[in-house]
């Protein structure tokens, strides 16, 4: 399995379990398999949902600020990795 860098974490918010994500190269759509890694961070979970300015989308690509629920905590700057095989 293969790693590629497509962004960082740019927020997270705690009450809703949900990560804001800054898509820096790539894409992302529903149902890749992501990994979250940070100092303290290591996650891995697949996208079910991602929202940009409270409407749901299939696709983010570069330049896009995304919501993706997660089901752990993050930290900013943690780095998103998209798993491929």
């Amino acid at each position: 399995m293969e790693e590629k860098r497509i962004g960082t974490v740019v927020g997270y918010f705690a009450k809703i379990g949900v990560a804001a994500i800054k898509i820096t190269d790539g894409e992302l759509k529903i149902g890749d398999r992501i990994k979250i890694k940070g100092h303290s961070t290591d996650l891995e979970e697949t996208i079910e949902s991602m929202q940009v300015e409270h409407k749901i989308v299939d696709r983010a690509t570069p330049g896009m600020d995304v919501g993706l629920k997660v089901k752990d905590r993050v930290r900013e700057h943690d780095v998103v990795y998209v798993i491929t095989e």
